[in-house]
């Protein structure tokens, strides 16, 4: 799987292990501070129509399970957790250069909820397996995980299967839970089998997922109409450009011969006079 990039070396444990087993856990990846202020951003949400009291939509979601899309236009409390040094690092081995932010939710699985289906996050690409990953996901603790809270399962090695290994179909029984402490993350590459686990405690484990995908992939979340314009300027450039903005290898996303960020920047500026004239003829 490994690229032409050179990884820098405090991260090289962690690509060893991917390479190996497909995943790799990052043991207190963000503070206590970080979750706590992302947790307090979140509470009000979940209070609303998109977040407490909408389950997921069908089984795969989780009939009791809450999401929160979009997390980047909710608050900008959440622009450091896809930005985070050894996630870039990661990435920047498994993916090629203008990798893109692929989705950016919370995860709340509910007590009584059943176990997810075991999946890889590749299987919407029809390509025969193996390939390399066209995408990579994280799952940040905002509870630890344990075995019995829904914690992520993955069948370490699964990433190297093929098609036709018949032999080596999922099952539950080769499935390991991850687990980790709140504020930890865990990393895998798109062609890992994984699920969310059964929650068989008495509450519920929250977590946000961040994933990410080739730049020549389309996002299952579209972040260009996700994420207001008027909250890009405080973005920092390298998220601006992982939500669509930048240009991919060799020249993936221009828009009218240019880079994309120049004609949004441009809209933005024309939006602004718009609502500048708007204001002044109420006056």
């Amino acid at each position: 799987m490994a690229t032409t990039n050179t990884p820098q070396p405090s991260y090289q444990h962690l690509i060893d292990h991917v390479e190996e087993h497909g995943y790799v856990i990052i043991p207190n990846a963000f503070t206590e501070a970080e979750i706590e202020e992302a947790t307090s951003e979140l509470a009000p949400a979940s209070a609303g129509p998109a977040g407490g009291d909408r389950a997921g939509r069908n089984d795969f979601e989780g009939l009791n399970t809450k999401r929160i899309y979009a997390l980047l236009n909710k608050s900008p409390v959440f622009q450091k957790f896809p930005l985070h040094p050894a996630l870039l690092a990661l990435n920047d081995h498994f993916l090629d250069p203008g990798f893109l932010l692929n989705s950016f939710h919370s995860v709340y699985i509910q007590p009584g909820e059943a176990p997810q289906m075991l999946h890889h996050d590749d299987g919407f690409v029809t390509v025969p397996r193996p390939h390399r990953p066209f995408g990579t996901g994280v799952m940040v603790a905002i509870d630890d995980f344990t075995p019995t809270n829904g914690a992520t399962v993955v069948i370490p090695g699964s990433h190297k299967w093929g098609d036709k290994d018949n032999d080596r179909a999922p099952r539950r029984e080769d499935a390991v839970p991850v687990v980790m402490s709140r504020g930890s993350a865990v990393f895998f590459v798109g062609t890992l089998w994984h699920g969310g686990g059964q929650n068989t405690s008495d509450r519920e484990r929250r977590s946000m997922t961040v994933q990410y995908c080739q730049p020549w992939i389309r996002p299952l979340e579209n972040q260009i109409l996700a994420v207001d314009w008027d909250k890009l300027d405080g973005m920092p450039r390298r998220l601006v450009d992982m939500l669509g903005y930048g240009v991919g290898s060799p020249f993936i996303g221009y828009a009218d011969g240019i880079h994309p960020w120049k004609v949004a920047q441009r809209r933005i500026r024309e939006q602004k006079e718009l609502r500048a004239g708007s204001r002044q003829g109420r006056l």
